[in-house]
C-alpha cells in the first residue's frame, strides 16, 4: 500500500467518525424550551427570534410567540462549542466579534436589579462583578467577584457586569442571561455570551445576542430552569442543512 492510498485511507476513516457522530445527534428530550435564533448568513450581524416550547413526551416543537429581531455579533457567526458536534468551517475565537453558532444550554439570568421575574436563577451583580476574558486567565470565561478573587485576577477584563457604574451608565446587561458556550473554559476559544438588552436594531454586539427590552423581559419571564431551555443560532442555509439530522423545530421561512 502505497502513501497516497493510506492517505485516503486516513480521510475516509476521519470523515466516517465525523458523519457517525453527526447521525447520531439529537436534543434530549429533557430540553423543553428552545430559542432558535436565524440570520440570513454567516456574515450578517442581526437576525430573528424564535421561542419555542414540547412536553416531556412530545417530540414535536410548538411555537409559543411570534418572531422579534435581534443582533449578533459584530462579524456575524462562527462555530461555537456546546452541545452540538463539531462542525468544520472557521470557529469562534477570542476578540473576533462574532457570536457563537449551535446548540447551547442557558445559565443564570443576570442584572443590575435587586429581583427579576424569570424562571431561571437569577444573580444580582455589583460593581465588583466581572466577566474574565483574558486569555490565559484561570478564570477566563467565568463571572467573578473581586473581592473573592483579588484585583489582580480581574486586571485586563473588558467585561465589568455593571456597566452602567463603569461604563457611563450603559443599560445593556441591565437585564441578561449567560448562553453556555466554551462550557469547559477553554482560553481563546471565545468568552462572556450572553443574551441582553440592544442599544439599536443597528448596533450589533462583540459577540452576544441582543435585544429590545420588553423582548427580553418575555423571554426571561418565559424561560424555566426546569425545563432545560437550549439556545440555538444558525444562518438560515445552515438550519435547512441540520433541521432533519437534529431535529430542530420545524419553521416555514419566507424571504
Amino acid at each position: 500500500m502505497n502513501s497516497v492510498q493510506k492517505y485516503l485511507i486516513v480521510c475516509l476513516m476521519l470523515l466516517s467518525t465525523c458523519v457517525s457522530a453527526e447521525s447520531k445527534f439529537t436534543i434530549d428530550a429533557k430540553h423543553q424550551q428552545l430559542i432558535l435564533v436565524l440570520t440570513d448568513n454567516w456574515q450578517a450581524n442581526t437576525g430573528e427570534q424564535y421561542r419555542f416550547e414540547r412536553s416531556f413526551d412530545r417530540a414535536h416543537w410548538q411555537l409559543v410567540a411570534d418572531k422579534a429581531p435581534v443582533t449578533i455579533g459584530r462579524t456575524g457567526l462562527a462555530w461555537g462549542i456546546g452541545l452540538h458536534p463539531k462542525q468544520s468551517g472557521y470557529h469562534k475565537q477570542e476578540g473576533d466579534g462574532k457570536a457563537p453558532a449551535g446548540i447551547f444550554t442557558l445559565g443564570s439570568a443576570f442584572g443590575y436589579l435587586n429581583q427579576l421575574k424569570t424562571g431561571l436563577a437569577y444573580q444580582v451583580m455589583s460593581r465588583y462583578d466581572y466577566c474574565i476574558d483574558v486569555k490565559g486567565s484561570n478564570y477566563y470565561n467565568q463571572i467573578v467577584s473581586s473581592q473573592v478573587v483579588g484585583d489582580s485576577a480581574i486586571q485586563g477584563s473588558s467585561e465589568p457586569m455593571r456597566r452602567d457604574l463603569h461604563l457611563n451608565g450603559d443599560q445593556v446587561y441591565k437585564k441578561g442571561f449567560v448562553i453556555n458556550h466554551n462550557p469547559n473554559n477553554i482560553s481563546g476559544s471565545g468568552s462572556c455570551i450572553f443574551a441582553h438588552l440592544w442599544r439599536a436594531s443597528d448596533k450589533p454586539t462583540a459577540g452576544c445576542t441582543a435585544m429590545p427590552e420588553q423582548e427580553i423581559d418575555k423571554m426571561l419571564n418565559w424561560l424555566d430552569k426546569e425545563k432545560q431551555p437550549l439556545y440555538i443560532a444558525l444562518p438560515k442555509n445552515e438550519y435547512l442543512d441540520k433541521k432533519a439530522l437534529w431535529q430542530l423545530p420545524e419553521l416555514a421561512l419566507t424571504d
